[in-house]
C-alpha cells in the first residue's frame, strides 16, 4: 500500500479523463462505479491507518524542484483521515442523487476533477502542492455554479471566484514569506509544512504571517464579514453544487486553521484567540437571526451552515483537546448533515420547482417517508443528543467554556436559535393544511433517492450513538498537536493559555 494516498488523489483525475470517451448513455453508471471505487480506496486508507500512532502516517515523497525544495509530499493523520473519507462518501451519494440531464457528462467530469483537488488539499504536506490543489478547486465549482445554476448564477459564480481568489493571494504571500524565513533560518528554501512547524518565529513575525493565512481560510470558511458569497452561491447553485460546497469545500478553510495556524503560529493564535472567538460568536448569532427571517428553504440551510462553522471556529481556537477534537468531528458531521439537507431540498425542488417556504405546508401527508427522513437529518443539524450533530457541538462548546464561559454561553445561544428556526421550517413545510393544489399529489421518495439519502440518515444516527469510532483517531492527533504547540512556544502567555484550556489534562500537556 505504498502509494495509496497518491491513488486516492490520482484515481478521480484518471476517471475524469476517461469519462471523455465514455458514451453519454453510460456516463451515469460509469460515475457511480468510479466514485464507489474511490470511496473504497479511502476506506482502505482508514483500515491501514494505525490508531496507536498520533503523527503523520503513510507519507509519500517525490522531489519535484530540487533547487527550491518543492516536493510531492503527502501524508495523513487523524485530522485529515476522515475528511478524505467524507469527501469520497459525499461525492458518491451526490452522484446517486444527481438528476441533471443537460450536459450530464460535463458535470460528472467536473465533479470528479473537484474530488481530486479536495483529496489533494487534505493530503498535501508541501505548501506549493497544497496551494495548487486549493486553487484548482475553484475552477470546477465555478463551472458547476455558472453552468447549471439558476437565476443569477453567473453573478454567484463570479462572486464565489473573486472572494476565494482574493483570499488565496494573501495565502501565497504567506507561503513565500515562510519559505524565505526558512531560508534565513536553515540556509535553504523549504515549502515543507512539517518543517515550517519547527521554525521558532518571534511573535511579531508570527502575527503578520498568521493574518495572511487567516484571511484566506476565513473567506473559505466563510467567517463574518467575508460570508456574503456563500448564501448567493448556495442559492443559485444546482443541488449537487450545494451539497459539495457545504459538505466539503467549506471544511478546507477550517482544516487550514488546524493544519497551518495553530502549530506554525501558536503565539499569534493565542494573541488573536479572543478576537476570533468574538467574530465567531457574531457569525453564529447574526446568521441564526438571518436564517430565521428567510423565506427560501435553501437559504435557511445556507445561513445555518455559517452558524455551524462559527461553532467549529470556537472549538479550534479554544486550543483544548476537547474543543479541537469536537471541531474536527463537527466538520465531519456538518458535512454529512448539511449535504443531506441540501439533497432533500433538491428532491423537493425537482417536484415543485420552487424552494419558497410559503409554497409548502402539510406535505407530511403526501410524502411521509420524505418527512421522516428530513426530520431525522434536521434533528442532527440542531445537535439533538444521539444524533451525529451533538458530540461535535458539545465538545466544541466544552473546549471554549474552559477558556471563557461567556463565549460558550453565547455560542450555545446560537444553537438554541438553530433549534427555533429549524423547527419553524419543519412546521411550515410539513404540517398544517395543504393549501396548494400542487402539493396534494406529490410523490414520495423513489428508490434512487432512497439509496442516496438513507446512508446519510444512518450515519446521522449511528455516529451520534457511537462517536468514538472517529473520535479515538482524531483525539490522538489533536493531543499530539497541542503537546507540540506547548513544547514549541517560549511565550508564558501562550503556555498559560494552553494549560488553562487543558486543565483536566494538564499532565498530558506538560
Amino acid at each position: 500500500m505504498g502509494y495509496i494516498l497518491s491513488l486516492v488523489i490520482v484515481f478521480p483525475l484518471i476517471a475524469a479523463l476517461f469519462a471523455f470517451i465514455v458514451d453519454e448513455k453510460s456516463i451515469r453508471a460509469y460515475s457511480l462505479i468510479v466514485s464507489f471505487i474511490e470511496f473504497c480506496f479511502t476506506i482502505l486508507v482508514w483500515i491501514n491507518f494505525s490508531s496507536e500512532i498520533s503523527v503523520i502516517q503513510m507519507m509519500e515523497f517525490i522531489p519535484l524542484i530540487n533547487s527550491l525544495n518543492v516536493n510531492y509530499h503527502l501524508g495523513v493523520d487523524g485530522i485529515s483521515l476522515f475528511l478524505i473519507v467524507l469527501s469520497s462518501f459525499i461525492v458518491f451519494v451526490s452522484l446517486i442523487s444527481l438528476t441533471i440531464k443537460d450536459r450530464l457528462k460535463h458535470i460528472i467530469i467536473s465533479i470528479l476533477f473537484l474530488e481530486m483537488t479536495m483529496m489533494g488539499v487534505f493530503l498535501s504536506l508541501d505548501a506549493i502542492l497544497f496551494y495548487t490543489f486549493w486553487e484548482l478547486s475553484l475552477l470546477p465549482m465555478f463551472y458547476i455554479i455558472g453552468s447549471w445554476g439558476s437565476g443569477k448564477r453567473i453573478y454567484a459564480a463570479v462572486k464565489f471566484f473573486i472572494y476565494t481568489f482574493f483570499g488565496s493571494m494573501f495565502m501565497l504571500v504567506g507561503i513565500l514569506t515562510m519559505s524565505y524565513l526558512s531560508y534565513k533560518t536553515t540556509g535553504y528554501y523549504s515549502f515543507n509544512i512539517l518543517e515550517w512547524q519547527n521554525l521558532n518565529l518571534p511573535t511579531s513575525t508570527q502575527i503578520w504571517i498568521f493574518l495572511a493565512f487567516f484571511i484566506a481560510f476565513a473567506i473559505k470558511t466563510p467567517m463574518f464579514p467575508f460570508h456574503t458569497w456563500l448564501p448567493y452561491a448556495h442559492g443559485q447553485a444546482p443541488t449537487v453544487g450545494s451539497i459539495l460546497l457545504a459538505a466539503i469545500l467549506l471544511k478546507m478553510g477550517t482544516y487550514g486553521f488546524v493544519r497551518f495556524l495553530l502549530p506554525m503560529f501558536p503565539d499569534a493564535s493565542v494573541y488573536f484567540s479572543d478576537f476570533i472567538s468574538i467574530i465567531a460568536i457574531i457569525m453564529i448569532i447574526y446568521t441564526s437571526f438571518i436564517a430565521f427571517g428567510q423565506k427560501d428553504i435553501k437559504q435557511i440551510i445556507a445561513y445555518s451552515s455559517i452558524a455551524h462553522m462559527g461553532v467549529i471556529v470556537l472549538g479550534v481556537f479554544s486550543m483544548s483537546i476537547e474543543g479541537i477534537s469536537g471541531a474536527i468531528f463537527l466538520m465531519i458531521s456538518h458535512g454529512v448533515i448539511s449535504g443531506g439537507l441540501f439533497m432533500l431540498i433538491g428532491f423537493l425542488y425537482e417536484r415543485r420547482h420552487t424552494k419558497i417556504l410559503s409554497e409548502f405546508g402539510g406535505i407530511a401527508k403526501t410524502m411521509p417517508i420524505y418527512a421522516t427522513l428530513f426530520c431525522i437529518v434536521l434533528l442532527g443539524s440542531i445537535g439533538l443528543p444521539l444524533t451525529m450533530g451533538f458530540p461535535g457541538e458539545f465538545l466544541s462548546l466544552l473546549g471554549i467554556f474552559k477558556v471563557n464561559p461567556i463565549y460558550a454561553f453565547l455560542g450555545g445561544f446560537g444553537i438554541i436559535m438553530g433549534a427555533i428556526y429549524s423547527m419553524n421550517l419543519f412546521k411550515l413545510t410539513f404540517f398544517g393544511p395543504i393549501t396548494k393544489t400542487e402539493n396534494r399529489n406529490l410523490k414520495d421518495l423513489n428508490i434512487s433517492e432512497l439509496f442516496a439519502i438513507v446512508p446519510i440518515v444512518f450515519l446521522t444516527i449511528f455516529l451520534g450513538i457511537y462517536p468514538n469510532l472517529l473520535l479515538t483517531n482524531i483525539d490522538k492527533s489533536v493531543q499530539n498537536s497541542i503537546f507540540f504547540m506547548y513544547q514549541k512556544t517560549d511565550n508564558n502567555t501562550t503556555k498559560s493559555y494552553i494549560e488553562n484550556s487543558n486543565t483536566k489534562r494538564s499532565l498530558d500537556v506538560k
